[in-house]
Order: C-alpha cells, then sequence, then structure tokens
C-alpha cells in the first residue's frame, strides 16, 4: 500500500482553523489542539446564543412595555389585551420603542386599549 503524504491539507486545516481563533487568549490562538477546542466551543455558544438573543429582546420589550402601561394604570397584559380588543396590530418591538421614544404615542395607544377594554367588558 503507498504512503499517503499529506502535504498542504493538514497545514490549510490548520492554518483555517488558527485564523478563527485570532484574538482568543494565550495557547488558544497559537496552537492547533487547544485553538480547534475553542474554536468549537465558541461556535457551540454562538449557536446557542442566536437563539437565546430572541428570548432576550422579547422579555426586555415586554419589560418596556409593561413600565410604560403601568404609567397608565394599565398592566402588561390588560395593555395588549386592550390593543387586541381594539383590532390594533403592533408588535412588541414597535410598542416598546413607542414606550421609551414617543410617550406621547404611546399614551394614546393605552388610551385605545382602555377603550377597548371598555367596549369588550359591556
Amino acid at each position: 500500500m503507498p504512503r499517503v503524504k499529506r502535504g498542504n491539507v493538514l497545514q490549510k486545516r490548520h492554518k483555517k482553523i488558527l485564523k478563527f481563533a485570532k484574538g482568543f487568549r494565550g495557547s488558544k490562538s497559537r496552537l492547533f489542539i487547544a485553538a480547534n477546542q475553542a474554536v468549537m466551543i465558541a461556535w457551540k455558544n454562538a449557536y446557542r446564543d442566536r437563539k437565546k438573543r430572541k428570548r432576550d429582546f422579547r422579555s426586555l420589550w415586554i419589560t418596556r412595555i409593561n413600565a410604560g402601561a403601568r404609567e397608565h394604570g394599565l398592566s402588561y397584559s390588560r395593555m395588549v389585551d386592550g390593543l387586541k380588543k381594539a383590532n390594533i396590530n403592533i408588535n412588541r418591538k414597535m410598542l416598546a420603542d413607542l414606550a421609551v421614544v414617543d410617550k406621547d404615542a404611546f399614551a394614546k395607544l393605552a388610551e385605545q386599549a382602555k377603550k377597548g377594554l371598555e367596549v369588550k367588558a359591556k
């Protein structure tokens, strides 16, 4: 059986991993084995945290909406329910942005939510 020489294949693979490991501390950016382990863990964490970021932002938006709604005598759930009953379709991201940036517009939406709750209650 002929001898297999890896030649530049192994070197290219090592260089690729070491390129991804740039900026890591110590041997994790210089030695292939340490760099390979660090890169694999970093990619695993990045994949997981891309999903987690969506949950974190939704939680932040809900907190901001709740804080804004309570200034107008509503809770978060009552505000969202009132908007739904008033046929106002606005997502939580935009609602949270209004609560922080444009308090007047948010106040109008809160009034609409209150009216929506009153109309459906009767």
